[in-house]
């Protein structure tokens, strides 16, 4: 199904839908390794927790650039290029491990960069899209993006990157570097698409601040950034602790651990295959106010439940209602910014997305610390209520105007 739902979207799309399942493929692998090198390192918590923060910090300090660059360069050739340079990073890392030489140090290095390259390719992605498909098969686009992330990702890389650091800890690492090798190839027999239109000799900051102003001033995706933003600080203060939380309120093993992240990727399979549906059977104003709502519950749930069965039935419909939004979002997103703003508006969106689950990181190991394992679930489910509240009005008066410029 998958693969003639690509084929109706087009021969480009499917080179696109391809580099993007094998590159995720990849990135699960290393995701999967990554905390098992760091660990056989240092048995430093600090340093551990440390490892994931290095790789979400360059989207709070460069995502705001690479969406000007985004926006000023060939986009296929700039995910070609950064897919190249996040292999050789990934290769020399391989090989530290294999010679007996990688340290701490090296770990974060590789990671910054490779941080620092998601930043630009995951933007250049998102704005190469509308140009491949048209402009009415975009969510259904984007759901087979995020199907592929799911599946490619979570079922079949994390275990698969587990059991190859046992066999060779340098062997995930080498693999993953081959897959940017094998997407940067597919990218390149991709269709040139039209030159972004941006002002090249405008300087970087007018660049960026022409990005910034125009998802401010579009209330629909102004209101949608603002309520992503502190429910990621809110989601992930919540979930930074939610290997603690599984062994110390729920009192299950290792193995019950992984079947929980297992009830994530359900859930956000089923989300992919309903996004479109949902969207067009209630309307969007409907289900981006449910997915607020659904924010919600899930944290005040999982503050006072102990039964596994209603944790587990709470993180299956929370992460099918985050693909839904992704999806949902992700195509507003594509079709109400202009072509030539597209890097800039997804990389100021990205700031608060992904910069608010940085900062949440950071967060929720001190709060829980001094205050118990369930605080920063209910401090997460007080804060979506109120995100709730302020966002109810404003997604329902903003959805006639984006409406009138898409059918503009």
């Amino acid at each position: 199904m998958p693969a003639l739902t690509s084929a109706r979207l087009g021969a480009d799309f499917a080179k696109l839908w391809t580099a993007s399942a094998v590159s995720n493929v990849g990135d699960g692998i290393t995701m999967a390794a990554g905390p098992l090198l760091i660990a056989s390192i240092t048995d430093s918590p600090a340093l551990v927790a440390g490892a994931v923060f290095v790789q979400q910090l360059p989207w709070l300090l460069f995502a705001l650039l690479s969406g000007a660059y985004v926006d000023r360069l060939d986009r296929r050739r700039l995910v070609v290029t950064v897919n190249l340079v996040r292999a050789a990073a990934l290769t020399t890392l391989a090989l530290t491990i294999a010679t007996g030489t990688v340290t701490v140090a090296v770990c974060y290095a590789v990671l910054f960069l490779l941080g620092t390259g998601e930043t630009l390719a995951d933007t250049a992605m998102g704005a190469l899209l509308p140009s491949v498909v048209a402009p009415d098969r975009l969510s259904s686009a984007n759901a087979r993006l995020y199907a592929t992330f799911t599946i490619g990702n979570q079922f079949v890389a994390k275990p698969l990157g587990a059991w190859l650091f046992v066999i060779a800890a340098a062997a995930p690492f080498g693999l993953n570097a081959l897959t940017f090798v094998l997407a940067a190839v597919l990218l390149v027999r991709l269709r040139p698409a039209p030159a972004p239109a941006a002002t090249t000799h405008a300087s970087v900051i007018r660049s960026i601040a022409e990005g910034v102003r125009w998802l401010w001033r579009h209330r629909l995706l102004r209101t949608l950034a603002l309520s992503m933003g502190v429910g990621n600080v809110a989601f992930c203060a919540a979930f930074a602790v939610f290997v603690l939380y599984c062994r110390q309120r729920l009192g299950v093993s290792d193995v019950g651990y992984g079947f929980l992240l297992t009830a994530f990727a359900v859930g956000g399979l089923a989300g992919t295959a309903l996004a479109t549906r949902l969207v067009r059977t209630f309307g969007r104003t409907v289900v981006l106010r449910v997915g607020l709502v659904v924010e919600m519950l899930t944290h005040l749930i999982l503050a006072t439940t102990t039964a596994l069965w209603v944790v587990v039935a709470v993180l299956v419909v929370f992460s099918a209602h985050g693909m839904v939004w992704g999806v949902t979002v992700a195509s507003l997103r594509q079709r109400l910014a202009p072509s030539h703003l597209l890097g800039r508006v997804g990389s100021a969106y990205a700031v608060l997305d992904l910069g608010g689950a940085a900062v949440g990181s950071l967060l929720g190991g001190l709060i829980a610390g001094v205050w118990g394992i369930t605080t920063p679930f209910w401090i997460a489910g007080v804060t979506m209520a109120l995100v709730a509240l302020a966002a109810w009005r404003p997604l329902a008066q903003s959805q006639n105007r984006s409406e009138a410029i898409e059918e503009g």
